[in-house]
């Protein structure tokens, strides 16, 4: 596997220990640029270890790993300024209002005031919130503050956002909304890889890797894995190749 530049992410045997605990053990694909990339697996299965390794807060032990165009163990801080990150947990800042967020983030960013301004802008009239942004964000329903989250992640133009379990808690209807944000922001050219135990959400990703027990037990398009797996939907999928 070479990077010749149609990728955003390439890993090759890639392999994480804690002690004598393989977290991840010899992971091998590649996202390419602009792709919806579905990272699948139940609690455990090292999904969000492999995660904090390409958003460059964790080295590999071993391994070859570069994202954006730089490798993971030599250029992590070049790495973090091209990427957007949402985890799991809640992570604006609750005694803010939903523009100085926007604000806030976009100063770290590196944002001029005069980017900061447009991109909030034109981040809240997509949400129809703009006339809301003076409201606390510990005001918000949940859904709401997931979506304000993701915004404020994409805000810098960053080369792929990592959603970790980003529609974790939120009602149907909610996760339909935030989908069609994200299908939106691949449009626009930005790579969306996104971790999730939702299995019926992976029908949503162009392409999807199934994690278990630290190794990817498969990688393929969903119409291909259901047509391989002789299933109906991806979580047939998943429990067939779990239970093996």
């Amino acid at each position: 596997m070479t990077d010749d530049g149609s990728n955003i992410i390439v890993v090759k045997d890639l392999v994480k220990k804690f002690g004598t605990f393989t977290a991840n053990d010899k992971l091998t694909f590649e996202v390419r640029k602009g792709e919806i990339f579905g990272f699948l697996g139940a609690n455990g299965a090292g999904k969000t270890t492999a995660l904090r390794i390409l958003c460059g807060l964790s080295r590999p032990t071993s391994g070859f790993v570069h994202v954006a165009g730089f490798d993971v163990s030599r250029h992590p801080e070049e790495i973090k300024k091209r990427i957007g990150y949402m985890s799991q947990k809640f992570s604006l800042y609750e005694d803010l209002t939903v523009e100085e967020n926007f604000t806030f983030y976009g100063g770290i960013y590196g944002l001029s005031r005069k980017q900061i301004k447009e991109q909030t802008n034109f981040l809240l009239e997509n949400l129809k919130f703009h006339k809301s942004k003076e409201i606390l964000i510990r005001a918000l329903p949940l859904g709401w503050k997931q979506k304000l989250a993701f915004s404020v992640a994409i805000m810098h133009r960053p080369k792929v956002v990592f959603l970790d379990e980003p529609t974790g808690g939120v009602d149907p209807v909610t996760r339909r909304q935030f989908w069609k944000m994200i299908y939106d922001t691949a449009s626009s050219g930005i790579t969306v890889f996104v971790t999730t135990h939702y299995m019926d959400e992976a029908e949503y990703c162009e392409r999807i890797s199934i994690m278990v027990d630290g190794r990817i037990k498969a990688l393929d398009t969903p119409a291909s894995l259901k047509q391989r797996f002789n299933a109906i939907n991806i979580e047939e999928v998943f429990l067939k190749i779990a239970r093996n």
